[in-house]
Parts: C-alpha cells; structure tokens; sequence
C-alpha cells in the first residue's frame, strides 16, 4: 500500500506522516479493505468547492471529497482532496483539537473507500461509530 501526501494550495498540514501511514493501513487491515495506493490532497476550500462543482455539480463547502480511481474488485487506487479550512472549524464547531479532527477526516476517506456510507441518518450514525474506533488505534 502506498499512501502520498500533497499540498494543492495551501501549507502540508504537520502530523507524522510515517504513524499516520502506518494507523491507516491497520485501519484497512481491520476493514479487510485492499489498496494499492492512496494520495491525500490537502487544499483550500475554494479549490475543494472548484472540484465539488465540476466533478459532483454541489455548490457547497466540504471538508472531503474521495475519488476511487480503480474498478471494483480491484485493489484500491482512490485520492482523497481535503479542505484544511473546513477541517479547522470543524474543529471548533465539534469542540475537537485540530490534530484529532484531521486523523478524523483522514480516516473518513479511508472508510468511504472499505464501503462505509454517509448520506442517511443511520449510516451517518455508523461512520461516525467508525470512526471513533479508528480515533482509538492510533498511538
């Protein structure tokens, strides 16, 4: 599994990249989920919104957008475009630290990609189930 981490238009957020790689294998391992590479794309949110337009026609803010690039059944190939402005007043919207509501939003993607969904209110519960398990494996 390859994972990458890039900056579009604003600074690289600071975590370890090294643990941060190594907690989100575990968490595909535990979700039996096969990837082959992931790229994480840190942005503003205009150039977040710029993509939500033009790729999935929404006219609204977000904090993550999670493209899958292979064909099912294949191991995973996907790019994961994060909006470090929307994960910083998250953070203070959720009462959360900056640090655990980026791990947060990293972790999303990856459950996205193992086939969680979100757009229902019982499936919304489960993410955030989920993703507060995977909050706990990190060390």
């Amino acid at each position: 599994m390859r994972i990458s981490f890039y900056a579009a238009d604003v600074p690289l957020p600071r975590f370890t990249k090294k643990k941060t790689t190594a907690w989100i294998e575990k968490v595909a391992r535990r979700y039996k989920t096969s990837f082959r590479e992931v790229n994480y794309v840190f942005c503003s949110d205009s150039y977040l919104l710029g993509i939500n337009r033009q790729f999935l026609n929404h006219n609204t803010l977000t904090d993550i957008i999670t493209f899958r690039l292979s064909e099912k059944g294949e191991p995973i190939e996907a790019e994961i475009y994060i909006s470090t402005e929307r994960v910083a007043e998250n953070a203070l919207r959720f009462k959360s630290t900056l640090d655990n509501e980026l791990h947060r939003v990293i972790i999303h993607g990856i459950l996205h990609l193992a086939g969680f969904k979100d757009k229902k209110a019982p499936e919304k519960a489960l993410m955030r189930k989920t993703e507060e398990a995977c909050l706990s494996l990190r060390k």
